[in-house]
């Protein structure tokens, strides 16, 4: 008889594509995975590890009982939401995802309103940013995550996972007080050719789009910072080093010296859920998509 939680670890091996990150995967120590491996080994009479320098790889048996185990343990999410549904009680564990203005804007309302109407349920966080997070809910790591697109650049969604949209989130450009279009009642990002830019980490998905939009209106945007934080971005802002794109969901007050801007042909993020399309009928995803978009309800 196969176990259910070797198989686990095999197929987070086969995901992570290493010990360490099955290990960070499943929240438990290399040598706890290296261990269920052998035992599964054992088990199965067959190699299903090799070394690989100073990493494994799958063997050829490893690869084939992957692919069933993958299979097996989407049968057992399906049947632990249809009996979830069956009961119809919001209880157990739900972990869930979010990139970070989503986390501090959306998170606190929603988990409170979990916590009131679902004391049965235990919820968990992380912040993580859109596409890892999407990866994460393919993965099994995290139940639901909140994400998100750009009007004009969609972030890809996988086939297998279900959607659900929170709210619309507005965009403004954040400039100093002292700025010649800090008065402006709205503009055009283009009228900011000629200022340095505050923006995200290189290749992350904000600032992407932020370079796809700028040049898409023949801007060669000059990229004088970068930060993870909004909250910094702004304090960037403050000092007089440059502009940013300024979301509204999880601002918060501005620092003293900031003003913000309208973006005349509205900029606008799609915050949406997430889930497993095999979870679908479990009752604490859509506890936690309703609260979600009541939290969004409460701030559009």
């Amino acid at each position: 008889m196969l176990n259910l939680e070797r198989l686990r670890t095999l197929d987070a091996l086969a995901r992570h594509g290493s010990v360490s990150g099955a290990a960070e995967g499943l929240h438990v120590t290399t040598s706890a995975v290296s261990q269920q491996m052998a035992k599964l080994e054992r088990e199965v009479g067959q190699q299903l590890l090799a070394r690989n320098g100073r990493g494994v790889r799958l063997t050829d048996a490893g690869r084939l009982l992957a692919e069933h185990a993958a299979r097996i343990l989407s049968q057992v999410e399906i049947a632990q939401s249809d009996l979830e549904a069956q009961r119809g009680q919001v209880v157990g564990e739900l972990r869930l995802g979010a990139f970070p203005t989503a986390a501090r804007g959306l998170f606190p309302a929603a988990l409170g309103h979990l916590r009131d109407r679902h004391p049965g349920l235990r919820v968990t966080t992380t912040e993580m940013e859109p596409a890892a997070a999407v990866r994460a809910v393919l993965r099994g790591d995290v139940d639901l995550a909140v994400v998100l697109d750009w009007y004009n650049k969609p972030l890809p969604v996988p086939d297998g996972l279900s959607r659900a949209p929170i709210l619309d989130d507005p965009a403004d450009v954040a400039l100093p007080a002292a700025h010649p279009l800090a008065a402006r009642a709205e503009a055009d990002l283009e009228e900011f050719a000629d200022d340095d830019w505050i923006t995200w980490g290189e290749a992350e998905f904000c600032h992407e789009w932020l370079l796809d939009t700028l040049r898409s209106k023949g801007v060669e945007p000059r990229i004088a910072h970068r930060a993870e934080e909004h909250a910094t971005q702004l304090a960037l802002v403050a000092a007089g080093l440059g502009v940013c794109v300024a979301p509204r969901l999880g601002r918060g007050p501005l620092p003293a010296g900031v003003r913000t801007v309208p973006v005349r042909h509205a900029v606008r993020r799609h915050v949406y859920a997430v889930w497993r399309a095999d979870a679908d009928r479990r009752p604490s995803i859509r506890a936690a998509a309703d609260a979600l978009r009541a939290a969004g309800e409460g701030i559009a």
